[in-house]
C-alpha cells in the first residue's frame, strides 16, 4: 500500500467556492501579493491555465487565522494622549 500524499488542484473558480472570494478577486487582488506560484499555485506545463494547491493555501489561512487569534487576546496596549 502506497503512503504518497497526493496534492489537491484547483481550478479558480473550485477556489472560490471553498474560499468563498470571487474568481475575479483571486486573480486580481489575491495572485502574487497572498498567493505566490510554486507554493500555492501552479501554471502546469508553462501554460496560462492555473492550478491552486488547496493544501498549502489552507495551512497558510489557518497559520494567518491563528495568528489573528493570539493578537486578539493579548493585552490591549495603554493609549496615553499628552494634548
Amino acid at each position: 500500500m502506497s503512503t504518497k500524499k497526493y496534492s489537491t488542484y484547483l481550478t479558480t473558480d473550485q477556489l472560490a467556492d471553498r474560499i468563498h472570494y470571487t474568481p475575479r478577486t483571486i486573480r486580481n487582488e489575491l495572485l502574487d501579493c497572498c498567493l505566490f506560484e510554486g507554493r500555492h499555485y501552479i501554471r502546469p506545463f508553462g501554460r496560462r491555465k492555473i492550478l491552486f494547491i488547496w493544501e498549502a493555501i489552507e495551512k497558510d489561512m489557518l497559520s494567518i487565522a491563528h495568528d489573528s487569534l493570539s493578537l486578539a487576546y493579548q493585552e490591549p496596549l495603554e493609549v496615553v494622549n499628552h494634548g
